[in-house]
């Protein structure tokens, strides 16, 4: 692999969306505008925002990366984009890397705007400090963007890109423990959700906002979750053949 190709196809990437003022609206606007209104539906009750806002930190930009990124990695197969760098002197590392380092930038981006105003604006508090809730708001960011990369491939246009976010992000959302415990689902959902890498990044979350020793089990989560940001992106480097059409 080459390091200056890969720096060049992520400040290609980056300078597209530059040039996109849609898409960092959604970017940045949609995330802070979804917990700023979390915070006043909970007005009357603080203390529910307090238990869910910090990890809904997380979880809005996890949600904001996979759609922006399956909808953009999905233009650059249809219009040949790809197809024409993939007949370069280059390998699929250069490539994967370079897309994923410029979508990660803008994914880091992303996660300290919303934990800044979460944090320092709308008076969220977390155990464990603000800076882990950011370093796992950017980590679930990156899983977002390596399950879109991951997910453009089965789509063929952008409308079906979009429905992609139900059919991957609804049922890992209802079933990480978000708006009930895991065990109290059913018997079957309950080992379902053990398949499902944003159960663990939510727990994580969850572990990270709560009093008390973080423990070994919060080290395993972020090993998964890590571990699954790998998977999605070696995953995503299969689907990058030669011709796209």
């Amino acid at each position: 692999m080459s390091w200056r190709i890969t720096y060049a196809i992520g400040r290609r990437v980056l300078w597209q969306i530059r040039r996109d003022p849609r898409t960092i609206a959604l970017l940045l606007g949609v995330p802070v505008a979804l917990l700023v209104l979390l915070r006043y539906v909970f007005d009357g009750e603080p203390s529910v925002f307090q238990s869910i806002g910090a990890p809904m930190c997380g979880l809005f930009p996890f949600i904001i990366m996979f759609l922006i990124t399956s909808i953009a990695m999905l233009r650059e197969r249809t219009s040949g984009t790809l197809e024409r760098l993939m007949t370069m002197p280059m390998t699929k590392l250069d490539l994967l890397l370079g897309y994923g380092i410029a979508f990660g930038v803008l994914a880091a981006i992303q996660a300290i705007v919303v934990c800044a105003t979460g944090f320092l604006v709308l008076g969220l508090n977390s155990a464990h400090g603000a800076w882990l809730v950011g370093l796992l708001a950017i980590c679930n960011a990156i899983l977002g963007m390596a399950l879109g990369l991951l997910a453009s491939a089965f789509a063929r246009t952008e409308f079906q890109a979009v429905q992609m976010m139900p059919a991957v992000i609804m049922p890992q959302l209802f079933l990480c423990g978000l708006f009930i415990a895991r065990d109290q689902m059913a018997h079957l959902l309950y080992w379902f959700s053990w398949l499902l890498p944003l159960t663990y990044a939510y727990d994580a979350l969850a572990r990270a906002t709560r009093p008390g020793p973080l423990g070994t089990r919060f080290a395993l989560d972020v090993a998964v979750t890590v571990g699954s940001i790998l998977a999605a992106l070696a995953l995503g480097a299969v689907t990058m053949r030669r011709r796209t059409g």
